[in-house]
């Protein structure tokens, strides 16, 4: 009878932990789905953040466009400075907005981060000097950053950098670079229109000078 009780316990004992172990794993797969949703949504959180941080990039890049373009010069001076006043102030409301996000770095893509900043901030200082050059080492350093093979030759060495880059990173870099080479492209396309028009301003006032001194020759023939 005593060792009937005694193994009733042992087998109340040994149910009654496995039914808490299999409480413990319902709770522990419960928290594990809860992170899951979190790290979904956390993700979807950065996305959003890095779209914003295009989207404010892009609305810049625009204003800044408007006003160097050629419609903007050829208004007159009044109506000029009204658009440009408008522009700063949406330019001052663009960079009012701050959008942070943090990279998880290793040591090595630190060092790699700052050496692709570097470089691209060395040719930068050049564009003023040497537009083309500096543009054409913009397009070679934006081959290295792209999978499809580019009609231009490919810096082997900043590509390098550019892989020991963190991810995140990487897409920056790539797209600091098609932003540097579009706006370089825009400046190219508006020293033209000068030039251009600058061109047709001499010969006008050629024209105008080659008429006065017809008459002033015909006036010393009388």
């Amino acid at each position: 009878m005593a060792q009937a009780k005694i193994h009733a316990k042992l087998n109340e004992s040994a149910c009654s932990k496995f039914s808490r172990t299999l409480s413990m794993a319902d709770r522990s797969g419960r928290l594990l789905e809860s992170l899951d949703q979190l790290e979904m949504r956390v993700e979807a959180l950065r996305d959003a953040a890095s779209a914003m941080e295009q989207e404010r990039e892009s609305i810049l890049e625009m204003i800044q466009s408007l006003q160097n373009s050629q419609e903007m010069r050829n208004i007159c001076p009044g109506e000029r400075e009204e658009l440009n006043l408008t522009a700063n102030r949406l330019m001052g409301r663009t960079l009012s907005v701050e959008i942070s996000i943090g990279t998880i770095r290793n040591p090595q893509q630190e060092e790699a981060l700052q050496k692709a900043t570097s470089i691209i901030d060395e040719i930068v200082k050049k564009l003023l000097s040497d537009m083309e050059g500096a543009r054409q080492q913009l397009l070679a350093l934006h081959a290295a950053c792209v999978t499809e093979a580019p009609p231009v030759p490919i810096d082997q060495k900043f590509q390098a950098i550019v892989i020991s880059c963190a991810l995140e990173d990487q897409k920056k870099i790539k797209r600091r670079l098609e932003t540097l080479v579009r706006n370089t492209e825009n400046a190219e396309k508006n020293i033209k229109i000068m030039d251009h028009q600058k061109l047709e301003d001499t010969k006008a006032n050629g024209g105008v000078h080659d008429a006065a001194a017809k008459q002033i020759l015909v006036g010393k023939g009388r």
